[in-house]
């Protein structure tokens, strides 16, 4: 059991990457700094003193920088591939019960294509507020952004199973919507 709830975790982890970069792993350093989170080896020093300042800071500067207009969509953009990684190395730094070729294998398929997925879809979504309010919006959407990290993170440290099954039911049911969307029917019916 886990092996399943650290996969659990870091699916959540990964998709709260998928909405900011830093702010999960601050979370993680905080949880395996008091006893909540187990890491594998390589991953130690996340609990340690120094990351955590590095990360608490990195996360103020990152949560303050999407609230600049002109700012938001040049760091959403920039933040996609670096998104992956991240995606890919928390998972890999909760996943502790698999050999390390597994682990990391887990971690860029499992980790990295849940963070990209939603990162590209914070980045439409940033791009479509850009387009159809002037950015007027785009701090609304900084502040979801922020709030689904934060839930994310704390899903996949208290309760992974839950946070699991909530992240991939939303992704099915959006994507199921998605593909609804007038564009995809005119495209599936072009082929």
């Amino acid at each position: 059991m886990s092996l399943l709830m650290s996969i659990c975790a870091g699916i959540c982890l990964s998709a709260a990457c998928g909405f900011r970069i830093f702010l999960p792993f601050l979370i993680m350093s905080l949880a395996a700094r008091n006893g909540m989170l187990d890491l594998s080896g390589e991953f130690a020093w996340l609990a340690s003193t120094p990351a955590l300042i590095v990360l608490s800071t990195a996360t103020v500067v990152e949560i303050l920088a999407f609230y600049i207009p002109w700012l938001d969509n040049i760091l959403d953009t920039l933040a996609t591939p670096v998104a992956v990684i991240a995606g890919a190395m928390a998972t890999a730094a909760v996943v502790t019960d698999l050999p390390p070729l597994a682990e990391w294998l887990l971690a860029l398929v499992l980790g990295g294509g849940i963070a990209g997925v939603v990162q590209s879809g914070t980045l439409a979504l940033r791009g479509t507020s850009t387009a159809t309010t002037g950015g007027l919006a785009n701090p609304a959407v900084a502040t979801g952004e922020v709030t689904g990290a934060v839930g994310a993170s704390m899903l996949g440290v208290v309760l992974p199973m839950v946070g699991a099954i909530l992240i991939v039911g939303t992704g099915l049911f959006l994507f199921r919507k998605i593909r609804r969307l007038p564009f995809f029917r005119r495209r599936a019916r072009a082929s």
